[in-house]
């Protein structure tokens, strides 16, 4: 069934609305709730998060669709896309949606239906958008890149593309070497996107109406735009890039785009976007600084976000103290590169909790450098949470880490686990990488014998460690990009060694898949000659191949063999200073010159101290009058109002809520109505009584669960305040806040949490059916009240007599029904599994129905609801 008035070519095969219809819309939003029946997580794909901006599409002038190449969980945990999202939403006449790669059963649903991708707020197809722009992340997402636009109606190659199509576009750390996705994208973004993202829509609103190749002339000339199309690269007879000719005289190296000032550029947004699914990282990460000059040679974000730039701490807090308020997260996370570099990070650490503490909000932030964590940093750290410590000493020598510039001792990292443990922490994750140049058998032993003094530390208070060994993976931009890798027999051998080596109780030992790291590696320092092996894996069915579950080696092997390509002379093979690489005419700043002299510095073991802190190392980045570094480093403690600190016993007042969920809302989970139930409440500024332990939450408490996909008129909830408010005042704030389809119907002031009957007779109201299933239904329903229905459980089955649990059927028209269900404390069935039983179909069948729960009656027993039944079928 198509959506939607057809139009010509492309846009007809898929049956796309006209832009601006609203009947077209209308039947499109239906079309994409009712393809959700039978869907795992049908909450990725219909958005109806706080806090988005819900633009009108036909209103706007320039469309534009972010595009993360991952599932929803991934893709919204994304702190630059986030920024994005704002950033373009707040420009006149822009709006921008979102969309992410659809798991593996609704990428078929939608095959099924002939229904495109569509962006998750205007449910418009990819293809009606001006530009879609993807996240360049992980190079083991570019498959997903393809499904994406396959799936929006997009054609693959920029070549193939023509005058209705949007202009696609990537960006991120993988656009410094996109070349493998050179013929799939037409625009790429070096560097920060803010500045060049306002600059494009200018570009594009003079250009609207001329030849594709006419906005490409326009836009190659703003800074940090790479236009792919625009350069030739030529093999030698022996595989090697010859050389790399730009089409366009004045067009021969295109430099990353830089945000010198963050808080003037890309503030933190006041409005954060709150998920009501659960999602990676599920808090609210607010951005402190950008740039890391650690300059760990193999870590390509130490070279590309070069330099340091810092928020002011003022603006941090206030920015906190808006997005808190405006979004209801129970956590806040300070996110940069090296967080405990940020030269206030002491103050500001100390300040957050204050001010949050008694409307507790958890403070934390990503895994520390070894050398930041002072003893005041790990007591701060320590008030906060203590669910895992994580420190990354990458290499287990000090010789190799003298060559990789990670500049820690065995010492230094000792002292640091032993105080955790001290401190309470019952984990310490321990990260390292093996297969880095010039390391040596001695090196790997270290890492075992590192682990083994940091587990051993544990024992007394018997604390577990987890340690997780990846493998080496070149990257460009950095001095290692020269470097060779493990082969693949190699990686297996030390992982299966360090199996053995690691094997004792209360430690743990995580790895990396080689073939992942293969890949990456290969992808990682590519050239365009790999977009027709990544065509082709795609082709054979390669999908989300960064999740370990679900790569397939031998897909990949297949597309590497048909395509004539040789992964081992990507990822296996040591390069020489004099080899043109495939991203030597893009540039992150960083003279490639330094980068060969940091490489000759790893092998004779040198160190290069952090130019934050020391001298500068004369990378290229800076010329110290406009490109500098921008840090905090003066000022006193931080005023912020002080908050009542965690008080003691609380008073409670208990409020009985009924509520309905309609319409979107029944495709999320109890816990996830629970979890947007209680972020409303402190959206909603209401004084939440809290649990206890060292994760509290908002005390609320629900009755039964919904299955997904199911409507209710009478929900119920039982709230706690920590002070007494009229019911309705707490009705009316709640309503104003809380997510899309979720509703308070009614409150009341209660002195005891209700408790649910045991025997209860509950009504369901069934809408959309087709006439010849009621038929079907009535005809039958009476013929087999002694059939047996059967529910698999995790304790085995429950078996029931039909007639026990229908207790009556009652046709309200000729495509709509009503059923009284009997439910008790042990027994309980969904009226979609006698849906099915009856009319010997899967639920999937019956998407075009609404099933509602409109009324819940208190039993006495099961024998009153035997009384009711008896009472109806005689009728």
């Amino acid at each position: 069934m198509a959506c939607g008035t057809p139009g010509k070519g492309r846009n007809a095969r898929l049956g796309r609305p006209v832009r601006g219809s609203r009947k077209a819309r209308t039947v499109c939003i239906y079309m994409i709730e009712n393809s959700l029946h039978g869907i795992e997580k049908p909450g990725r794909y219909i958005g109806a998060e706080t806090n988005t901006y819900r633009k009108n599409f036909a209103d706007a002038d320039v469309r534009f669709l972010l595009a993360f190449p991952d599932v929803y969980e991934v893709g919204l945990s994304h702190l630059g896309l986030r920024l994005l999202y704002h950033h373009l939403n707040r420009m006149e006449g822009v709006m921008a949606d979102r969309a992410y790669t659809p798991w593996f059963d609704y990428e078929q649903r939608l095959a099924s239906l002939g229904e495109p991708l569509r962006g998750i707020e205007s449910e418009r197809p990819l293809s009606d958008f001006d530009f879609v722009g993807f996240s360049l992340q992980y190079e083991l997402s570019y498959t997903n890149i393809l499904t994406m636009l396959d799936l929006g109606g997009i054609p693959l190659l920029a070549a193939d593309r023509g005058p209705g199509d949007p202009w696609v576009i990537g960006g991120g750390p993988c656009a410094y070497n996109p070349e493998p996705l050179a013929d799939f994208f037409d625009i790429i973004v070096l560097g920060e996107a803010e500045e060049v993202l306002g600059e494009l829509v200018a570009a594009f609103r003079s250009w609207r109406g001329g030849s594709r190749l006419e906005f490409l002339e326009s836009v190659r000339g703003i800074q940090g735009v790479y236009v792919p199309s625009f350069f030739r690269v030529d093999y030698g007879a022996d595989g090697v890039i010859s050389g790399i000719a730009p089409r366009r005289d004045d067009y021969s190296m295109v430099t990353k785009r830089l945000i010198l000032d963050l808080d003037e550029a890309s503030p933190i947004p006041e409005n954060p976007v709150v998920p009501i699914i659960d999602i990676v990282h599920n808090r609210l990460g607010l951005e402190i600084a950008r740039g890391c000059t650690r300059g760990c040679r193999f870590c390509q974000a130490s070279f590309i976000y070069r330099p340091v730039r810092e928020r002011d701490p003022e603006k941090v807090l206030k920015a906190a103290e808006r997005a808190l308020a405006a979004s209801g997260f129970e956590d806040l996370s300070l996110l940069s590169l090296s967080t405990g570099d940020y030269c206030r990070i002491q103050p500001l650490l100390a300040a957050l909790m204050e001010r949050f503490a008694s409307d507790r909000i958890a403070v934390s932030f990503p895994s520390m450098r070894v050398g930041t964590l002072t003893p005041e940093l790990m007591e701060q750290i320590r008030r906060v949470r203590k669910t895992g410590f994580t420190m990354a000493p990458e290499a287990g020598s000090e010789r190799l880490r003298r060559v990789i510039n990670k500049g820690i001792t065995d010492d230094d990292l000792l002292a640091a686990a032993e105080s955790a443990f001290s401190l309470g922490w019952k984990l310490i994750k321990l990260y390292f990488m093996m297969g880095l140049p010039t390391e040596r058998a001695e090196d790997l032993d270290a890492i075992e014998d590192l682990c083994l003094r940091v587990w051993r530390l544990g024992k007394a208070s018997r604390s577990s460690v987890n340690v997780s060994i990846s493998t080496f993976v070149p990257k460009p931009q950095t001095p290692f990009q020269w470097a060779s890798q493990l082969s693949k027999e190699e990686i297996e051998a030390r992982l299966e060694a360090f199996k053995v080596r690691l094997r004792r109780p209360a430690l743990r030992f995580k790895w990396h898949h080689p073939g992942h790291s293969i890949l990456e590696a290969v992808f990682a320092r590519g050239d365009r000659r790999l977009g027709r092996t990544l065509l082709r894996a795609w082709q054979l069915g390669a999908r989300f191949d960064g999740w370990t579950e679900h790569f397939r080696q031998g897909v990949w092997d297949r597309a590497f063999e048909e395509t004539g390509i040789d992964p081992c002379f990507y990822a296996a093979r040591d390069r020489p200073v004099e080899e043109v690489l495939p991203w030597d005419h893009l540039s992150a700043g960083v003279d490639r010159d330094y980068l060969w002299s940091e490489y000759e510095k790893a092998r004779s073991e040198e160190f290069t101290p952090d130019c934050r802190w020391d001298r500068c190392s004369r990378c290229g980045v800076c010329d110290h009058e406009t490109v500098k570094p921008l840090l905090h480093r003066n000022g006193g403690p931080l005023e912020i109002p002080r908050a009542d600190n965690r008080p003691g016993r609380q008073e409670e007042f208990l409020y009985r809520l009924r509520y309905s969920q309609t319409g979107k809302a029944r495709f999320f989970g109890q816990l996830e109505i629970a979890q947007g139930f209680a972020r409303a409440v402190r959206r909603a500024g209401l004084k939440a009584a809290f649990t206890a332990g060292f994760h509290p939450h908002v005390k609320i408490s629900f009755g039964e669960a919904l299955p997904l996909g199911l409507e209710t008129l009478v929900g119920e909830a039982c709230l706690s305040l920590s002070e007494e408010m009229d019911a309705d005042r707490v009705r009316f704030q709640l309503n104003a806040h809380l997510p899309e389809g979720l509703k308070i119907e009614e409150a009341a002031h209660v002195n005891r949490r209700p408790v649910a009957p045991p025997h209860r007779l509950a009504t369901y109201g069934i809408t959309g059916l087709s006439p010849f299933r009621v038929r079907s239904l009535m005809q039958v329903v009476k013929e087999r009240v002694e059939d047996t229905l059967v529910k698999k459980t995790k304790k085995g089955e429950v078996r029931a007599r039909l007639g026990d649990i229908l207790v009556a059927v009652r046709q309200l028209s000729e495509s709509s029904l009503e059923l009284d269900i009997y439910e008790g404390a042990q027994v309980c069935f969904r009226p979609t599994s006698i849906l099915e039983h009856l009319l010997g179909e899967p639920i999937e069948h019956f998407s075009e129905c609404t099933i509602r729960k409109t009324a819940v009656a208190r039993l006495e027993g099961p024998e009153e609801g035997e009384d009711v039944r008896r009472a109806h079928y005689q009728q």
